[in-house]
């Protein structure tokens, strides 16, 4: 029986910087491995480890692994978190009519992400916000994990 994961590397590893990294969680151990879009087109290309500096060949083995083992599940990514579907929540959610405005205006047109931020920046909303945020990554998190039948604490 694996351990249980623990939910708040899932969490991190959802979190990327990147949209064109993906991470994959080891069922056996909870491990996970994310994997750069550098990372796959070395395995893809079947490059030898021996070929790349050492901090290099130390981690494609384990990326190799993850991408090609049935014992790696990938986890979502920024196409199944919808990171605007969670920002529209929190601002439906504002009990302050004329901020809920502000903060859906900024949400339409060109520019969204950069508009919501600046316009929760400037009310002052900024920790609700990432709390709002964070809550909502752990529960895709947690549901990710039990459609997955995989434990966690």
């Amino acid at each position: 029986m694996a351990l249980p994961v623990e939910i708040q590397d899932i969490v991190d590893a959802i979190d990327l910087p990147n949209d064109d990294w993906d991470s994959y969680l080891n069922v056996d151990t909870g491990e996970v491995v994310t994997v750069t879009d550098e990372d796959r087109r070395l395995v893809e290309d079947g490059v030898d480890p021996d070929d790349l500096p050492d901090w290099q060949a130390e981690t494609l083995p384990k990326v190799r692994e993850a991408l090609e083992s049935d014992r790696f599940l990938e986890l979502p990514g920024s196409f199944e978190i919808h990171e605007w579907s969670i920002m529209e929540d929190f601002a439906d959610g504002l009990t302050n009519k004329e901020s809920r405005a502000e903060v859906l205006d900024a949400l339409r047109g060109r520019g969204a992400f950069r508009n919501f931020r600046s316009r929760i920046e400037r009310l002052g909303i900024e920790k609700d916000w990432y709390r709002h945020r964070d809550a909502a990554f752990q529960r895709i998190a947690k549901d990710w994990l039990e459609a997955n039948n995989v434990s966690y604490r």
